[in-house]
């Protein structure tokens, strides 16, 4: 199993990067890796892992799920009013409906046993949509109107329905009949009659374990300190998310999926510092959950069962999207601020498909339903042609169909790099400049560029000692030393647009050639031009 392990990270990784480089999501290289890896070519992943690939599964899930959470802006939703809510139903609804029809005509299946086909495909992937909705949100796209949080909720609640009516339809296909429940006085309601209060009790439920949960949490982490680090805070983060995941799964009476995401919802609101926190560490979870997903999703694939079903396949998938979901988008929206353009970008942002197909796709056949073959073969095809189709399309027409606005940093994780102009001379007060901008480097994991504008009265000597002290400073940094001409406080401003740095350090003084007018005229110059925060460092005689 370690040596699985190896083979999962390595070649899930460098594939993955490779996609990205070729243009492609990373997630098409991992699938294909699974493929190769798994048991229809290579089997090379131990039985072991592919036995425990629904657990491997389960933990990513939870860790894009809270990060799904820790990125929600509630202010965004209640400004979407019921647009979020009607997209947790409707689209899911529609479609599942659209392609029991669809399946009535290609397969000649019944209609329930359709109805069941609908709810495995109809299910939207959270691995594949939250992070695209994430990288929206930090890019800045639609988040004006709240769009990427509206997809993000929405597709939360039609997993909790379409779950819910799938396992209602398992009982009532594989047992041939539905139970009733006996309820005290007497009256007696059978599973149909009881599943919108089953629907409602898994949402409202999950949200108040979620608010609980964050409570703890923030007591815990922030109340009373049990935590030293950001690792350690994530990983207590992460157990309590995993073990509200568990227990829905022993009391399924919650949606343990939704309970998740609320918890980390409703920690931005209780505590916005360890959000932030959180926020780093689960995006490092991330990393490496999102390998093991998508490599063992693909060795779970089983290619042989597509057979004969690959056009009538593509045929009810286009039914369900292009008809039964369209529909749904349309009265999702309608009534909205969404203009047309946005409504249509729903079309690549919320119609992929992976987890849980891969999760429940297999159960009509296990369960000895007929039609549960083509029900499986449909499924995998579904996560062959959506998942990568859905990622890409996401990143592809959002800057076609969406809005640019201004992120919010205190809501998704915004990467930055770390980009300091150290702009020295060749006196004493060059160290301490370089000291400092080290120092800031090392703390921001940032480069450095070293900035010398030389002029008459600076000697090659001294130009070549400063680069040796530039040198043994910024060691461990990856830096660049720049010697140049002409005005200081011009050239410093055009060294840092042009290498579009985040902080200029500089002495507050030094010697030629400013010394010879007014002491600290050439930092005073740069503080007043520069766009760009200027740090100034005083000479220790000071």
């Amino acid at each position: 199993m370690l040596a699985s392990i190896v083979w999962v990270l390595l070649m899930g990784f460098f594939v993955g990067q490779l996609a990205r480089r070729l243009g492609a999501p990373p997630l098409i290289g991992m699938i294909l890796v699974g493929i190769f890896l798994g048991p229809q070519f290579r089997n090379v992943i131990s039985p072991e892992m592919l036995n425990a690939a629904s657990e491997f599964r389960t933990l990513a899930v939870m860790i894009i799920l809270m990060k799904a959470g820790l990125g929600l802006d509630r202010q965004k939703l209640a400004q979407q009013g019921s647009v979020a809510l009607r997209l947790g139903f409707l689209p899911a609804i529609s479609e599942a409906i659209a392609i029991a029809i669809g399946a009535m005509v290609i397969f000649n299946l019944n209609f329930f046993t359709g109805l069941l086909l609908g709810c495995v495909i109809s299910a939207e992937s959270p691995a594949v949509i939250v992070p695209g909705m994430l990288r929206l949100k930090s890019l800045g796209w639609g988040v004006t109107k709240g769009i990427p949080d509206a997809i993000l909720t929405g597709s939360a609640l039609s997993d909790v329905l379409l779950l819910l009516v799938f396992s209602l339809l398992v009982s009532l296909l594989g047992e041939g009949g539905i139970g009733k429940i006996t309820l005290p006085g007497g009256f007696s309601l059978t599973a149909v009659q009881i599943l919108p209060f089953q629907i409602i009790a898994q949402i409202l439920l999950g949200v108040v374990f979620g608010y609980v949960s964050a409570r703890l949490l923030v007591i815990l982490l922030t109340k009373q300190n049990w935590t030293q680090n950001i690792v350690q805070d994530t990983l207590i983060a992460a157990c309590i998310a995993l073990f509200l995941v568990i227990f829905a799964d022993t009391v399924p009476y919650f949606s343990g999926y939704l309970a998740a995401m609320s918890m980390g919802f409703f920690l931005i609101e209780l505590d916005a510092p360890l959000a932030r926190r959180l926020r780093s560490g689960f995006d490092s979870l991330w990393i490496v959950a999102e390998i093991f997903l998508f490599v063992l999703l693909g060795a779970t694939i089983q290619l042989q069962v597509l057979g004969n079903i690959f056009l009538p396949g593509i045929l009810i998938l286009a039914i369900g999207l292009l008809i039964g979901r369209m529909i749904g988008w349309y009265l999702s929206t309608l009534g909205s601020n969404w203009n047309w353009r946005e409504k249509l970008f729903l079309l690549p942002g919320n119609s992929a498909k992976a987890t849980v197909q891969a999760a429940i796709g297999a159960i009509p056949l296990s369960q000895g339903i007929a039609g549960g073959e083509i029900i499986l073969a449909v499924a995998a095809l579904s996560i062959l042609v959506t998942a990568p189709l859905g990622a890409w399309a996401t990143l592809a027409f959002a800057p076609k169909l969406l809005e640019q606005g201004e992120v919010d940093p205190t809501k998704v994780t915004v990467t930055t790099r770390s980009l300091f102009l150290a702009a020295v001379d060749t006196s004493s007060l060059a160290k301490q400049v370089l000291t400092k901008a080290a120092d800031l480097a090392r703390r921001s994991n940032g480069e450095v560029i070293v900035l010398h504008v030389a002029s008459s009265v600076s000697p090659q000597q001294s130009v070549n000692e400063l680069r040796e002290q530039v040198q043994k400073l910024l060691f461990d940094i990856k830096h660049e030393f720049l010697n140049t001409t002409g005005a200081i406080p011009e050239e410093i401003i055009r060294a840092a647009e042009t290498y579009n740095v985040t902080e200029i350090v500089m002495g507050k003084r030094g010697h030629q050639p400013w010394e010879q007018v007014l002491i600290g005229s050439v930092s005073q110059a740069v503080l007043e031009a520069s766009l760009i925060p200027v740090i100034l460092v005083e000479s220790e005689d000071k």
